[in-house]
């Protein structure tokens, strides 16, 4: 547990250095009721007390993750900005699909998709509207496990400027959220993205984070074949992800 202390005093002693280098006035995280989030949410108003806050974006979300996100708001005592997006995510949605229909390009099997990710996009626009007002930096909430595998949304979640748990993986960031205290109820629901009704991260990717983490930590000979297959072909289709948009070469 000291190791772990130490570890987090680390952290929210980086996450002040890249404020000041930025010349920003405080931090911003968008906080899912998600035992990710929580962290953050405890991080960043451990770095700035004063200039931090949390913000819940409800999209056609189940009420108990906006129940989960208020344990954590309150838990850590950082500000509260507590916004509806289900309708200028649902305006979005419709604008486009009624288009596409004009032009009958629309695909249904991709509207679960679809529909997803521009969740993901909207609250990470919110969130960005709100830091821009305040001065903020936008901190994100991946951990290693979500990066190696691609698991976040690009321009979504995956569209901040920190991300402070980016070394840790999955069992390490509930081992930060017990020594942080975080709520329980938090640190014991089934981790997910809440895109839609039921969805589970584990049952979506087809394996769990133990599995992922033993990948990520190089322990391969505790990952059977089938799961490590499942890795290593998120891991290559997302590899996209995790850099900067490609341009050409000079010709």
């Amino acid at each position: 547990m000291k190791d772990i202390k130490l570890k987090i005093d680390k952290t929210v002693e980086w996450l002040r250095e890249k404020v000041k280098e930025a010349n920003s006035k405080g931090l911003i995280v968008g906080v899912s009721g998600g035992i990710d989030s929580a962290v953050v949410a405890y991080l960043i108003k451990k770095a700035f007390p004063e200039n931090s806050m949390g913000v819940i974006m409800s999209i056609k979300s189940n009420p108990n993750d906006r129940e989960d996100a208020l344990k954590v708001i309150n838990g850590c005592g950082i500000e509260i900005l507590d916004l509806d997006l289900t309708q200028p995510q649902d305006l979005i949605l419709s604008t486009v699909i009624n288009s596409l229909k004009e032009k009958n390009l629309y695909k249904e099997d991709y509207l679960k998709m679809t529909d997803a990710n521009l969740r993901a996009r909207v609250r990470m626009s919110t969130v960005y509207t709100v830091a821009n007002n305040l001065g903020y930096l936008v901190v994100g909430t991946d951990n290693a496990a979500e990066i190696h595998t691609g698991y976040f949304t690009k321009y979504g979640d995956g569209g901040v400027d920190l991300v402070p748990l980016s070394n840790l993986t999955k069992k390490e960031v509930y081992e930060w959220a017990k020594v942080l205290g975080v709520h329980k109820d938090v640190i014991n629901k089934a981790p997910s993205a809440g895109l839609w009704e039921g969805q589970t991260d584990e049952n979506e990717m087809g394996t769990t984070y133990d599995m992922i983490d033993a990948v990520v930590e190089g322990r391969l000979d505790e990952v059977p074949q089938k799961d490590k297959e499942i890795i290593d072909r998120l891991h290559r289709v997302s590899e996209h992800k995790r850099h900067t948009p490609a341009g050409p070469p000079k010709f």
